[in-house]
């Protein structure tokens, strides 16, 4: 077991070296492989999502980073120790949502630098919220967050995190009936295994909601940045995700919470394409054109499939009247009559993300690469170490 995770290290190590290679001409933006993996490039000769305001309900996002100053389109913070923009990333995992947002509607900077999101003139709004934060509700911190997104005039609200339970409390009742009957899309990751969600949880458990599981670059379920139930609507990719960092840096990461931007990211698009369509087929363009994984018309890991962006901005859809993914109106007539508040437990909030790592752009300065040839030698020692000790076992 040890053995194992040396070598994952040291191919970590090994990999952000062949990266910082100046030969591309932005090293960044090579790395993102999504973008033309799966045609975001061919869509966007069609539309990038302009006009479309997504709020991204996280730990605040730098509007101060290169690749977002001219993304940001207003914000709010429901935390009480940010500012009241939105701008001031907080919490204990602070830089989670300026990296959410730049897969969104990151705009690069330069000429073809930087990190570009899957909707790259999409509006964006920040709502700050703390995690970790034990003099604060999370739960109150997201209905909050919820509301002014929709009063504000967002059509995509995205929530890369999750309670760790299948319920959820009364007040996102109230909450995500208010987006859902204001006509907008609600986006929620899965979860990672990596974090011990081994189920998916709320918001990803709640009706009507589209909630993206991740694959990694051969589009396979990942065993470590998603994870299963019959809640899942589609997946989206997840691993070796670059985006910008808080200070104008950026960071290689894995994580549900990584591919439901992206999918909102496409929700802004489909919204910009066809603004005649309602928010439920919305949903229901994305689920029906996605690519089906294996023999099952739905699957735990897939949901309905891999998302297809150039289909779900082209085929023909049959319109429907009600969202494919369940009423949660219909949810709270069945269920909550017989449940005291009492009943409700209690859930923690985290953000599902896998791991992150540093990127060098342009090369490593001479301290960067001391350091890693540092960790390098250390561990050919101990890899030599272990191997010697193993043949004397023999």
């Amino acid at each position: 077991m040890y053995l194992r995770k040396f070598l994952a290290f040291g191919l970590s190590i090994l990999s952000v070296l062949a990266f910082s290679s100046p030969a591309s001409a932005d090293s960044i933006r090579d790395r993102q492989y999504w973008i033309s993996d799966y045609g975001f490039n061919k869509v966007w000769e069609v539309t990038k999502g302009a006009g479309v305001k997504v709020a991204v309900i996280d730990t605040g996002v730098d509007a101060q980073h290169p690749d977002l100053e001219t993304a940001m389109f207003g914000g709010t913070d429901v935390s009480s120790i940010g500012d009241p923009s939105g701008y001031l990333p907080v919490g204990e995992v602070s830089h989670h949502g300026t990296m959410v947002a730049s897969l969104l509607a990151g705009r690069g900077h330069g000429d073809g630098e930087g990190v570009i999101g899957v909707a790259p003139e999409a509006e964006l709004l920040s709502v700050s919220m703390a995690f970790g934060a034990e003099t604060l509700n999370t739960d109150d911190q997201v209905a909050a967050g919820i509301k002014w997104a929709v009063d504000t005039g967002a059509k995509v609200i995205n929530l890369s995190l999750t309670r760790n339970s299948k319920d959820w409390p009364l007040s996102w009742d109230e909450a995500f009936l208010y987006a859902f009957e204001n006509d907008v899309v609600v986006v929620a990751a899965a979860g990672n295994r990596a974090d011990g969600t081994e189920q998916v949880g709320a918001p990803a458990t709640i009706p009507g909601v589209l909630v993206v599981a991740g694959v990694d670059r051969d589009a396979v379920a990942s065993t470590a940045a998603s994870t299963a139930g019959l809640s899942i609507s589609v997946a989206a990719p997840a691993t070796d995700l670059v985006s910008a960092f808080p200070g104008g840096d950026y960071k290689i990461w894995s994580g549900s919470s990584g591919a439901a931007p992206i999918v909102s990211g496409l929700v802004a698009l489909v919204r910009a394409k066809y603004p005649e369509l309602d928010a439920n087929n919305v949903i229901n363009r994305i689920i029906e054109t996605a690519t089906q994984v294996g023999d099952d018309n739905y699957s735990p890991d897939y949901g309905f499939g891999l998302i297809d962006p150039q289909k779900a901005l082209s085929a023909k859809v049959a319109l429907v009247k009600e969202n494919p993914l369940g009423s949660l109106s219909q949810w709270i007539e069945l269920y909550r009559k017989s449940q005291a508040p009492e009943d409700v437990p209690s859930g923690t909030i985290n953000t599902p993300i896998d791991s992150v790592e540093p990127v060098v752009t342009s090369g490593p300065d001479s301290g960067n690469l001391i350091l890693v040839l540092g960790y390098l030698a250390v561990g050919a020692v101990l890899l030599s170490s272990m191997l010697r000790g193993s043949r004397r076992r023999e």
